[in-house]
């Protein structure tokens, strides 16, 4: 006659294999669920790892600076031991090219849509917990309000100028020696080294 229950050892065997897919089924559903309850978080973690997106922004961020840099070659070389004065002159002429040969710039032109979804998730990611709370506080403490945060504009130099965390310069997108990312508030901005010009900015960085 054929048993139609297994008994003993038998049941115990059959447990131990049933158990294991007991707990990963757990899981993968558990996972998928969160995954649906905050879908932004996954689209954060692929933009901000999408090396596309990365290698575009960086793209247009060299754009600029070569055409600063063209613009640059076109004025009359300081001399080499050029006083105070004529170098405050040539900064200030350099950058009155600029701002025409930018004229009708308009916020975006570098951190567009994905540009500013990357970077978001690359924030977002790096603080987070206590980390983010204070580096709100900070970031809402400093004195750099009188900035005007519009692109074309010039961070004033009285301002507090805020230094990126070299951890986090190493998520962000690279940047030529020309440019500086700068918090004011909770924006980001992408400003000259020399000029102090506001090239772009993003809003609302730090999620």
């Amino acid at each position: 006659m054929l048993a139609l229950w297994p008994f003993g050892s038998e049941v115990k065997q059959m447990k131990r294999v049933t158990n294991p897919y007991i707990f990963l089924l757990i899981f993968v559903m558990t996972a998928v669920a969160a995954m649906a309850q905050n879908p932004s978080s996954l689209a954060a973690d692929d933009a901000s790892t999408d090396p596309v997106t990365r290698s575009e922004f960086e793209n247009r961020v060299r754009a600029y600076t070569s055409r600063r840099e063209n613009l640059e070659a076109e004025m009359q070389a300081l001399p080499k031991q050029a006083t105070a004065e004529q170098i405050s002159a040539h900064k200030s002429a350099l950058l009155k090219k600029v701002l025409a040969d930018r004229k009708g710039a308009v916020r975006g032109n570098i951190f567009t849509p994905d540009a500013e979804r990357m970077i978001r998730g690359i924030i977002g990611s790096h603080y987070s917990g206590r980390d983010r709370m204070e580096l709100k506080k900070e970031l809402a403490e400093a004195e750099n309000k009188t900035v005007p945060v519009r692109v074309n504009a010039v961070y004033p130099e009285a301002a507090e100028l805020l230094e990126m965390p070299a951890t986090l310069l190493q998520l962000l997108p690279q940047l030529p020696k020309q440019v500086r990312y700068r918090f004011v508030g909770n924006s980001l901005l992408l400003v000259d080294r020399e000029s102090h010009l506001i090239v772009d900015y993003m809003t609302n960085a730090l999620p």
